[in-house]
């Protein structure tokens, strides 16, 4: 049974018991069994029943009640006794429930914002087909839809952010309830994003090898997702014994929640790691010009922020399935569940806002050999543009690569191999920010 009652025992309400000798055999807003611990308190002369400041401040009082209590009443009827003896000494009533929904409803409107910006530049003003990880952000935000709801009208209605023993019982089952479709919808927001990255960088890095890289990177963390997900919701035995075990009064069995907390958000720290680690590791092989690598280089590095506000919620789960106040202590959790996951949606979609930001202020695009129109990124050995020209707000040029030693004349008797090749690109397409192909690579 857990031990909820300590601290600041009782009594601003003992006066009519008092006047009668203590005598009356019941106390305003105590359950009985809590009475007969309080009288049996008083009855050891530690506190008179008239001495408001001993009863609220005396510590071996307070633990003699507490024993008591904790031994002989239920769950409910030990927060009662707590809320009835915290309200007669003064104590002051915490609630941060207004300050989640506030913090829950701007984060969700950046993160549809900058979703928003992400589709109406690629289908209105570039014209670009969207990939599949825009439809997996967009599958992101759609997810945390319902999160958003649950927050306003389920969770901080019933008491999420309030002390456990200011609720009633149903309050309390109702929040652990809405708790527990939380849980699991963070495990899909948290999988949903990360395969938006991996998704974008298969786009943006063709090379084969990194592509395997990226596929393996995909399976794995889908099949991580699916597995927290169904552990998530199949945690408890049965399943609504999760937001009944509360009170002490129901039957079933759970897997450790602090297990299930901790191994995922160790993981998925791990996996952005991974994830940011991959494009660093490419970039640093490209030939471009250093200011457009250390943009690119800031762009994904952004992406850490995702990282940082994991492992602060990591700490915030260190009593995270132990603490007995659930409705105050599950306030962290979820504050940094939901900046979690809305500052991922936001970092998944910084490369199209790069590009906005570079198309309304050109002077961020830095200065690159294309920049001077007389090159495109350079890549390879021996390439270089030939021609540009502009169709309908996309860049054709023909680049010509030639063979190393091929250039040693046709005087010689040696074979000169040239290939010409028609390059297609676009100044919106985040596709140019990271041009991988390779020109000398095999198979060519």
């Amino acid at each position: 049974r857990l031990i909820l009652i300590f601290g600041f025992f009782l009594l601003a309400v003992l006066s009519p018991v008092q006047a009668e000798g203590l005598s009356s055999p019941s106390l305003p807003g105590y359950p009985d069994c809590a009475v007969r611990c309080i009288f049996g308190a008083f009855a050891g002369g530690l506190c008179a029943p008239k001495n408001q400041t001993c009863i609220c401040t005396n510590e071996v009082f307070q633990q003699n009640v507490t024993a008591c209590v904790t031994m002989n009443c239920t769950i409910p009827e030990s927060l009662t006794t707590r809320n009835s003896s915290l309200t007669n000494c003064g104590a002051p009533v915490r609630d941060r429930s207004q300050e989640y929904v506030v913090l829950s409803n701007v984060m969700a409107a950046l993160a549809g914002a900058f979703v928003v910006i992400r589709f109406c530049y690629k289908i209105f003003i570039t014209s670009v087909d969207l990939g599949i990880d825009d439809w997996f952000v967009l599958a992101t935000m759609i997810a945390c839809i319902p999160s958003g709801v649950i927050t306003k009208y389920g969770t901080t209605a019933n008491g999420l952010g309030k002390d456990i023993w200011t609720l009633t019982a149903t309050e309390i089952t109702q929040v652990l309830s809405f708790f527990y479709i939380m849980a699991w919808l963070y495990f899909l927001q948290t999988t949903l994003v990360k395969l938006s990255i991996i998704t974008f960088y298969m786009r943006i890095f063709p090379a084969r090898e990194v592509q395997r890289v990226l596929w393996a990177t995909f399976i794995f963390t889908s099949v991580w997702g699916v597995a927290f997900i169904f552990t998530a919701i199949f945690q408890c035995k049965p399943i609504p014994y999760f937001w009944k075990q509360w009170d002490g009064l129901h039957e079933g069995s759970c897997a450790d929640a602090n297990a299930i907390s901790w191994s995922n958000a160790s993981m998925s720290i791990a996996l952005d790691l991974w994830i940011l680690a991959i494009p660093l590791w490419q970039l640093r092989s490209l030939k471009l010009h250093w200011k457009k690598k250390a943009g690119v280089a800031l762009m994904f590095c952004v992406g850490t922020l995702v990282t940082v506000v994991s492992i602060i919620r990591l700490q915030s789960l260190v009593v995270f399935g132990t603490s007995p106040n659930k409705t105050w202590e599950f306030y962290d959790v979820s504050v940094w569940s939901t900046i979690e996951i809305c500052v991922g949606i936001m970092c998944a979609c910084l490369p199209t806002i790069r590009m906005v930001l570079v198309k309304l202020f050109p002077v961020l695009a830095g200065t690159t050999q294309r920049s001077k129109g007389n090159h495109y990124y350079q890549y390879g050995s021996g390439v270089r543009s030939k021609t540009a020209g502009t169709q309908q707000g996309r860049t054709v040029g023909t680049v010509t690569t030639d063979r190393p030693n091929s250039e040693q004349g046709a005087e010689g008797s040696g074979i000169v191999f040239q290939k010409s090749y028609t390059v297609q690109y676009s100044d919106s397409d985040e596709i140019s920010l990271v041009n991988m192909a390779n020109s000398d690579g095999p198979g060519k």
